[in-house]
């Protein structure tokens, strides 16, 4: 179901995976050739000594803590969508 012409992911805490770092966030809309995200958190592989795989579990787990208000993220850039749901913690 799509929530107004936002898309099936609208409202939803998703992980967005790119080449750079991977982004947890809730799914507003897709316009423009980007995906925009609010109470977005980020986190680059290795980080903090922390891989992607290891961080997305603990967030699945325990939440995330929000860097961003609001952040676009080129479609170009995009190597996986998902809802956090479906990460095991």
């Amino acid at each position: 179901m799509t929530h107004a012409g936002k898309g099936d992911f609208h409202g939803i805490t998703v992980v967005v995976d790119t080449a750079g770092p991977v982004y947890v966030g809730r799914f507003f809309e897709e316009r423009d050739g980007q995906l925009l995200l609010l109470d977005v958190d980020s986190h680059e592989e290795g980080q903090d000594g922390e891989s992607k795989s290891d961080y997305l579990r603990k967030s699945a787990r325990f939440g995330v803590w929000k860097k961003h208000a609001s952040l676009r993220v080129p479609t170009v850039e995009v190597i996986s969508m998902r809802a956090l749901t479906e990460i095991s913690g």
